[in-house]
């Protein structure tokens, strides 16, 4: 993979020359601007005619994505709670106006990716309820649809989809349920005998669980599907289906001033049309190689635009409009490209590295005295010899479902009664 990636990258430097540079916008454009951005160049040239991808294929092809119904758009969250709500009045799982009551003041807690945020110790002493009974009843929406749902975040998310699972191989099962409390660390259980069974299971869960029920954003083309292949070995293939076919009129002669300067436009345009795909696809394979562990069930690693734009001979700047608003298809889901690079906070220092140092902070703190987050900026800032603020360590910790100091202290007081 690493040798024929080598050799492809060095093609693509000699043919991107000067005259292509000009075509930087088409490298630049997504899919779905793409065609509308190349009309402008041909419509005074008689020798080429522009065939739509779009209109050819229609936008209800299975390589068009769309995050959602633009009709349900306007109702999205109104949706998923009308069909929670739906489900606890009618499931003999909420029998009471009491079990009742608690779920669906579960549901009015729901954070937008379908995760329970709601503030329990405050409920249960307001209502004199007992802790633990709360959890039993939050517990039975394992059984609702989305599944997932009302889990407190995405290890306990995924162990409610696994239990809707039935899945007869004990080993299997069981290994997915310690690789799931693990999640984090999920690769170092590659040697496992039943991995990648584990791997497949995992990859078929909503991340997060309302994923459906979230307001939509536009639809888009992905430029690349990343998948592993029957035998176990990952591919990289380029979504071809839309990109516009330009035909060349070849009835006038080349001799002509004229039509020599045109034909010249003519062939600029496809050798860019072709360049982007050389590109694109180049970039699909450098990320399949930094991220391998990613597309195999693990976390997505520090990479920088820079280390691309090395390989490129280009600056990261380039790298950076290349991959903006392009998309990857692949076993787990649709993720941007620019995903697949951590923001750099400091030389080799990730945006990632921080967060599970917090993660780890707070796993070890007094929990008589948690860290607040001011606190945490000292740490962390001294640590790794950076400048952050706290506005920056509370979205991070926010990111990792950590709640703030003074609600850890209160949970902490309640488990130790």
């Amino acid at each position: 993979m690493a040798v024929l990636r080598q050799k492809q990258l060095v093609e693509v430097k000699h043919k991107f020359s000067n005259r292509l540079r000009n075509w930087l916008p088409i490298l630049h454009s997504n899919l779905t601007d793409l065609e509308d951005l190349i009309k402008p160049l041909v419509e005074e040239n008689p020798l080429v005619e522009i065939v739509s991808g779009f209109e050819k294929r229609g936008v209800k092809s299975n390589l068009f994505f769309d995050y959602g119904d633009n009709s349900k758009s306007l109702i999205q969250k109104e949706s998923l709670y009308d069909l929670l709500s739906i489900q606890i009045e009618n499931s003999s799982l909420f029998p009471t106006p009491f079990s009742q009551k608690i779920a669906l003041f579960i549901v009015q807690n729901l954070d937008s990716d379908g995760y329970y945020s709601g503030d329990t110790l405050n409920y249960c002493l307001e209502n004199s309820l007992d802790y633990d009974m709360f959890e039993k009843i939050r517990k039975r929406f394992i059984f609702l649809d989305p599944v997932g749902v009302a889990s407190k975040n995405l290890s306990e998310s995924f162990l409610f989809q696994l239990e809707n699972l039935d899945i007869q191989n004990e080993k299997i099962y069981r290994l997915a349920v310690e690789i799931i409390q693990d999640i984090s660390n999920i690769y170092s259980y590659a040697q496992e005998k039943f991995f990648f069974d584990v791997v497949k299971i995992i990859s078929k869960f909503s991340n997060p669980p309302a994923i459906e029920y979230q307001e939509s954003s536009p639809a888009v083309i992905v430029d690349l599907f990343i998948n592993f292949n029957e035998n176990n070995e990952i591919e990289v293939r380029l979504n071809n289906e839309y990109y516009p076919i330009v035909k060349i009129d070849n009835e006038y002669k080349i001799k002509d001033k004229y039509i020599k300067e045109k034909f010249k436009e003519v062939k600029g345009l496809i050798d860019a049309l072709e360049m982007r795909r050389a590109t694109i696809y180049k970039v699909g394979l450098m990320i399949v190689e930094y991220q391998y562990e990613f597309f195999s069930g693990g976390k997505i690693m520090p990479l920088k635009l820079q280390t691309l734009a090395d390989e490129f001979g280009h600056n990261a700047s380039t790298i950076s409009r290349a991959i903006a608003n392009k998309y990857i298809s692949c076993d787990r889901g649709i993720f941007a490209m620019k995903d697949f690079f951590t923001t750099a906070l400091e030389e080799d220092i990730s945006n990632d590295t921080i967060k599970q140092f917090i993660k780890e902070l707070i796993a070890n703190e007094n929990h008589l005295k948690p860290l607040s987050d001011m606190k945490l900026v000292t740490i962390i800032n001294n640590k790794f010899n950076i400048s952050l603020v706290r506005r920056t360590i509370a979205k991070y910790r926010k990111q990792l479902n950590i709640a703030g100091s003074s609600d850890r202290k209160k949970v902490y007081k309640l488990n130790l009664r």
